[in-house]
């Protein structure tokens, strides 16, 4: 508002403008220990419907943030107005005259009484027709929150939830206390009324279950982060992971080390506590013989701590725990109970080990026919011997020895029934390596049975080695091919079998090794190939438009179609490619209006002698040039010579549309230069279809 002399715009004066403060919504839900999984998703759902509920009432606000920590959700929406706005909107309703039906359901969709609430307004062409004028009053925004919010809770889309007592209420764990505030911040917030689980919406929250659990009132989202972390309690996971991530480098720094950052983990970790205290353990040197991704695995799984490298890059016997309290004795008893699991959990993965190595792999096959693959596919034994005679198929296609190559084909499952496999599945394959090799394989066998099941994401690595090529080429296919003789293929966002990221692993492992290698695989399986590779090229920033224009219904080279995205980028990216186009469209644009005059196609037969003019004949005597040359790259793989080679066709066709007239007054005359544009079509056709390019 304005304070002061009234306001004119030259008055001499300044004045000072306060503008009205907007209220703030503050919401907590207190609850039980929520899996850490679950609560980024979490806080963003709860900012996602109650701020969509906001808008879809008419209060329209300046900022949103939600928050989580292991025992609660928090939300604070700021600038909301304190009612929402009156509205008005006119209902257009059927003719004068309608029948009684239309008439009635108009009256019941607008809320009237009659139509003589209703006005008529009349239309030129339409005639008269009835419009109802519906006023509709704001609300106060807390009358609306306390409406809302019951909802949002009650339908709240927790992946797993439970209920608790004898209410029919769900929640992830049982809810404990509800704070729900509106008001600015000058005002003492009004507390917005509604009960859930039997549970009063108040102004009441607690701090960290054991440093600080005594109540705390608060009022708005400020004094809010302040008290919770005057109650120890840092209420972003984001804050709580820059405190455990940088507290766990200065710690190993200290020592000499580095910790062996994982994301995933670190996640994990923020979600357990509220006051994150990072200490350092160790374990026996004697357990570091074992596989360093065994010693990681296993601290990882079952204690949720990091591991660290010395100096020379080697794994350290210390790992990294992260505390919910803050011991008084310098963490002394955490540290030595967590060492003592440690120790046991190395002890069992020490005993799997050294139980894996003393049987062949081989002689674990037999338990494959144990194991049910698909109940329509069988068992993985039976998906093996599949796999074998494909890789053996495939191995002269990349290179590989076809003998090896089976020979990892058929090991390739074998981890799958070893001790460490069945206790830590993620590390299926990389184990299968570890045995082979000290079981004296030969390094390109053993090193096949990690890498066939890579990669397994967008970031992962590729095989490289010919025989590692052919068995993760011939696993992929052999589990696509599969499902699809069962037609069991991806639907929406619904993938049970990863099929999109096999399709997207054979796409990596062709373009990323150049392989020449056409997909033999039912037509229905290839369109999924194409869907998979227009993904693949469009995240690495190819035009949608220049992937359409070279794959056609059976293009089956996976390499081939990247060469030619590549290379068609490339070339109308140039200014005689971007003219060309021009061209191109000009061209068949014609020819599509003369061919459905004329109810006939033109072939590009060119009739030398019918050639009357200079620009005619030389477009003619390019093309046909062009043509040969490009023809001759295609042939040997090379889409940036083919492109290359049509650039310079821009100045013969610039030359041909300006001085020549396409519809001649000379039937023969017309036909044969048609002829010609179909020439330069289908000369460009070659490498792409031009028609599908935009712009």
């Amino acid at each position: 508002m304005w304070t002061g002399p009234p306001r004119h715009a030259n008055h001499p004066y300044a004045f000072e403008i306060r503008l009205p403060l907007m209220p703030e919504l503050l919401l907590e839900l207190f609850s039980e220990e929520i899996p850490a999984r679950f609560q980024r998703r979490a806080a963003e759902d709860l900012k996602k419907a109650v701020t969509n509920a906001l808008v879809d009432a008419g209060l329209v606000y300046e900022g949103a943030r939600a928050f989580a920590t292991p025992r609660r959700l928090a939300l604070t929406v700021s600038g909301l107005p304190v009612r929402s706005p009156d509205t008005r909107e006119e209902k257009k309703g059927p003719k004068v005259g309608a029948p009684q039906p239309a008439i009635d359901g108009f009256l019941r969709s607008a809320g009237l009484a009659s139509l003589d609430q209703a006005k008529v307004e009349s239309d030129p062409k339409k005639g008269d027709f009835y419009v109802a004028v519906i006023n509709k009053p704001g609300a106060d925004a807390v009358e609306l929150l306390s409406g809302i919010l019951p909802k949002i809770l009650s339908d709240f889309p927790w992946a797993k939830s439970m209920r608790w007592g004898s209410g029919s209420f769900n929640w992830v764990r049982p809810l404990r206390a509800i704070t729900a505030t509106f008001g600015t911040e000058n005002d003492e917030p009004i507390v917005v009324p509604f009960a859930t689980a039997g549970i009063e919406s108040a102004q009441t929250t607690f701090g960290h279950r054991f440093l600080s659990p005594d109540a705390i009132r608060v009022k708005r989202f400020d004094d809010y982060v302040t008290a919770l972390e005057r109650a120890k309690v840092v209420l972003d996971i984001d804050r709580r992971k820059d405190i455990i991530r940088g507290d766990a480098d200065q710690l190993a720094f200290a020592q000499g080390l580095t910790v062996i950052h994982d994301e995933g983990l670190l996640e994990e970790v923020a979600g357990l506590v509220e006051w994150p205290n990072v200490m350092m353990g160790s374990f026996d040197p004697e357990f570091l013989k074992l596989p360093e991704e065994v010693i990681i695995a296993t601290i990882r799984a079952n204690q949720k701590c990091f591991c660290l490298r010395d100096a020379s890059g080697k794994l350290a016997p210390n790992f990294i725990i992260t505390s919910n309290i803050i011991p008084t004795d310098g963490g002394a008893v955490i540290v030595a109970g967590n060492e003592r699991v440690i120790r046991a959990r190395l002890s069992d993965a020490a005993f799997f080990y050294q139980g894996d190595l003393a049987i062949p792999l081989e002689h674990g096959l037999p338990k494959l026919e144990d194991m049910v693959f698909h109940a329509k596919l069988g068992t993985q034994f039976a998906m093996v011997k599949r796999l074998v005679d494909l890789a053996a198929e495939i191995a002269p296609q990349v290179g590989a020895d076809v003998e090896k190559t089976k020979r990892a084909a058929m090991l390739a499952k074998a981890d799958l029934v070893t001790g460490m496999v069945g206790e830590f599945p993620e590390l299926q394959g990389l184990m299968g390596r570890y045995y082979a090799t000290a079981q004296g394989e030969p390094a390109e066998i053993a090193n096949a049975l990690e890498m066939h099941y890579k990669p397994v994401g967008p970031s992962d690595r590729v095989p490289t080695e010919p025989v590692s090529i052919a068995v993760a080429l011939a696993d992929k296919l052999n589990v696509l091919s599969g499902f699809w003789s069962i037609d069991e293929k991806p639907t929406g966002s619904r993938d049970p079998f990863a099929l999109r990221r096999a399709a997207l692993g054979v796409i990596r492992i062709v373009t990323e090794n150049g392989l020449k290698f056409p997909l033999k695989v039912d037509a229905d399986l290839l369109a999924f190939f194409h869907d998979r590779l227009k993904v693949s090229l469009r995240d690495a920033g190819a035009r949608h438009d220049l992937v359409d224009a070279v794959i056609s219904a059976d293009s089956n080279d996976i390499l081939q179609v990247t060469q030619r995205a590549e290379a068609l980028s490339t070339l109308l990216s140039s200014d005689d490619g971007k003219n060309l186009l021009a061209g191109y469209r000009r061209a068949a644009n014609i020819l599509a209006a003369e061919e459905k005059k004329d109810g006939k196609s033109y072939a590009g037969a060119v009739d030398q002698a019918a050639l009357k003019l200079p620009e005619e004949e030389a477009l003619a005597f390019a093309v046909d040039a062009v043509h040969a040359a490009v023809a001759s790259h295609v042939g040997k793989d090379d889409y940036r010579g083919a492109m290359g080679e049509l650039a310079t066709l821009r100045a013969p066709v610039d030359a041909f549309f300006t001085a020549v007239l396409v519809n001649d007054a000379d039937p023969a005359v017309r036909t044969n230069r048609l002829n010609l544009l179909a020439r330069l079509r289908d000369t460009m056709h070659l490498v792409a279809d031009f028609g599908k390019v935009a712009g």
